[in-house]
């Protein structure tokens, strides 16, 4: 049996996957085109998601979870970053949070951390921000999709193929999901 952290740390890993298959999907200027949907652009989206994820998870048992550094307003400025400089700040966020949760136990759950001086236990700040990267991510796929329109390759089961799916699923997992987003995507899984 796995451990609840490493549950927790596939689903983010699956999350993580599914964004990055949107996103290659999309040319460098359509990772910044403002959605009229949600007022936001992908590039923003990742700008917010990894200095949340930098602002949480830096010191993450020990400091407050919204550090005093965090420029949060900023996040959502407009931006027109290349797609290198896109992924390198992604990357940053996803880094500081991956170093956090390989060096948690199950035992560490139940210990008591702070968010905005607001004492939560370690597991509700994981669910918490576990959703909260699910919902921003499903903003970048719906984005995404919009933007591709008919060019849109599928991240999960195609329209009209639940049927064919059942009979061989393979994805149910998240690791293998990921790494079946990640081989679309062109991109490796961590």
């Amino acid at each position: 049996m796995s451990s609840l952290v490493e549950s927790i740390r596939a689903e983010y890993m699956r999350y993580r996957a599914l964004a990055e298959a949107a996103m290659g999907q999309l040319s460098d200027d359509e990772l910044a085109a403002q959605s009229a949907a949600t007022n936001n652009s992908i590039a923003t989206i990742c700008w917010h998601l990894a200095g949340n994820f930098q602002s949480r998870f830096s010191d993450f048992l020990t400091s407050d979870g919204e550090k005093p550094w965090r420029r949060r307003d900023e996040e959502f400025q407009r931006r027109t970053p290349t797609r290198d400089e896109l992924f390198a700040k992604w990357e940053q966020g996803w880094q500081v949070l991956t170093g956090a949760l390989t060096s948690l136990t199950d035992d560490d759950l139940q210990r008591t951390i702070t968010i905005r001086r607001q004492p939560m236990a370690v597991h509700e700040a994981l669910h918490r921000s576990l959703a909260h990267a699910a919902y921003h991510v499903g903003q970048i796929v719906y984005i995404a999709k919009s933007l591709r329109g008919r060019e849109w390759k599928s991240l999960s089961i195609p329209p009209g193929q639940s049927d064919t799916y059942n009979q061989n699923a393979k994805s149910e997992r998240p690791s293998a999901h990921a790494a079946a987003l990640a081989e679309l995507g062109g991109r490796k899984t961590t």
